[in-house]
């Protein structure tokens, strides 16, 4: 990809959130290490330092290498990274007398300064830090104040540097993205060419490239990215792509030839193998949710091996690997602490002698839909919601029999149905229903019951790194809980989860 913006990443929660903005500037972007970085920054037309929880007074205040960089590449450095050029470059950084994060206005703007082109006094800002600039470094000009923040913003004379302690990228920062394109566009001239339909050109050129004429075997989900990746892998080699779809036995209800009756229209090469037996058989009595998701994904690369086997001469194994996996792989904090193992990450085991071949692994979840509207693929399989990799396994809290999978995904079945029917699919980034370990007393009938518990989880998100519970209206909770109550047997009590992300996960296992 040419004309990048480069993002260094020195720890910040918001550093996904900057190349996101870029993004939806149709300007490229990557995010790397603040110390691991490419040494050949020829291609790279602009550099946003990022934010940090670190204090660049702290002894293990992150230190990078600029010097490739700053006098030579336009520059823009936010909080922590505006802090570091003040602090090290003559300027003063002290303690701030109290936290400064949250809301605030802008009192004071430079006149005539492009970086605020269309940006009035008074608009709002987010800050998040603890320290504050007190003197600014050698040629540093102020262009804009807060009420508590003398130096909000400056740039550097004779060189195109620009420095802001608040945080542009996130939506309580009202002209953030106006900033940003001021900077991006109309200082640094990088082009706005960064398109679904300049990603497919690129990409399948690229992937014909690589590929040449080596067949290659992808494992379908039926989801999105699984689905993209095909199509884009189908128009580069064609008849070289093998795709497998493997039923793990813990699909939606009817999920497994329905999506296989929806590829058979797209031209792909698809095979599909029913393991449900052999996945069930393995999961017998196991009700850790790490050790589930670890079976599961052992026992479909025995499987997946089985079928890549039949194919001849096979080289490839490609995969819908996308880019915050990626970042998460290569974090200035490192991989991190594992709260659920995920499908895509962790290499193959050396026994498959197979190269990876990743075609979206450089875009976020919207942008692979924008992609897939642009390669013709039907917008209600772009638009399903996002399904789990080891399935209804962890959405089945405890251990796993026939008997939960067949009542979950009856109880599932009469929740997505119901959200189409009301209008209300497309307005939920991802639902799903939750077999609890628990049984309740109910009344059915004059007789006392003691049955299953469902929860109920719907949520709205970008790209599921955050997440809200969606308010979905009480008329439809109380119909879709009779539904569920009335025609799955074995379950007499539905709950609605009411919990966001962060501090709860979108799925419960």
């Amino acid at each position: 990809m040419q004309h990048n913006v480069l993002i260094l990443d020195f720890g910040s929660q918001y550093t996904q959130l900057i190349a996101r903005r870029v993004r939806e500037l149709n300007i490229f972007c990557e995010i790397f290490p603040y110390n691991h970085f490419p040494s050949d920054l020829s291609s790279y037309k602009a550099v946003i330092l990022g934010g940090s929880p670190f204090s660049v007074r702290g002894e293990d205040a992150p230190h990078p290498d600029l010097s490739q960089i700053r006098g030579k590449l336009p520059l823009l450095a936010v909080c922590y990274g505006a802090q570091y050029l003040s602090h090290f470059s003559g300027g003063e950084v002290a303690a701030s007398n109290t936290r400064e994060y949250g809301r605030a206005n802008l009192s004071f703007i430079k006149e005539n300064e492009v970086f605020f082109e269309g940006v009035s006094e008074n608009s709002q800002v987010w800050m998040s830090h603890s320290d504050s600039i007190k003197a600014l470094p050698t040629d540093g000009v102020k262009i804009a104040s807060t009420h508590d923040v003398e130096f909000a913003a400056y740039r550097i004379e004779g060189e195109t540097t620009y420095a802001i302690q608040y945080h542009p990228e996130v939506f309580h920062s009202t002209d953030g993205s106006k900033m940003l394109e001021n900077f991006l566009v109309k200082i640094a001239e990088v082009p706005q060419n960064f398109t679904p339909n300049a990603f497919v050109e690129e990409m399948v050129a690229e992937l014909k490239e690589k590929l040449q004429d080596d067949k290659v075997v992808l494992g379908l989900s039926g989801g999105v990215d699984s689905t993209v990746a095909a199509v884009l892998l189908h128009q580069a080699i064609g008849k070289n792509l093998y795709c497998v779809f493997v039923n793990n036995g813990l699909l939606r209800k009817n999920e497994f030839q329905n999506v296989l009756d929806q590829y058979k229209g797209m031209g792909l090469n698809v095979k599909g193998v029913d393991a449900g037996d052999r996945f069930l058989s393995e999961l017998a009595g196991v009700s850790d949710p790490e050790t589930k998701r670890k079976i599961i994904g052992r026992v479909f690369i025995e499987v997946f091996d089985d079928e890549s086997h039949l194919i001849e001469d096979v080289k490839w194994l490609a995969q819908g690997t996308i880019y915050p996996d990626v970042i998460e792989s290569v974090s200035v904090k490192g991989p991190s602490a594992t709260i659920k193992s995920h499908h895509n990450v962790g290499g193959l085991p050396d026994y498959m002698k197979l190269k990876i071949v990743e075609p979206l692994r450089m875009l976020f979840k919207d942008e692979v839909r924008r992609v897939g509207a642009s390669l013709g693929i039907d917008p209600e399989l772009l638009g399903r919601h996002p399904f789990p990799g080891p399935g209804l396994s962890i959405r089945i809290l405890g251990d796993i029999t026939p008997e939960k999978v067949q009542i979950l995904q009856d109880v599932d079945k009469v929740f997505i149905d119901g959200l189409k029917s009301w209008g209300l699919y497309d307005k939920v980034w991802q639902a799903g229903a939750i077999l609890l370990p628990v049984n309740s007393v109910g009344v059915m009938g004059d007789e006392r019951t003691y049955e299953k518990v469902i929860a109920l989880r719907a949520v709205e998100s970008t790209d599921g790194m955050t997440a809200d519970w969606v308010h979905l209206p009480y008329d439809f909770l109380m119909k879709v809980s009779n539904d569920i109550i009335n025609k799955v047997k074995g379950v007499n009590r539905v709950v609605y989860d009411i919990s966001s992300k962060p501090p709860a996960t979108i799925e419960w296992e």
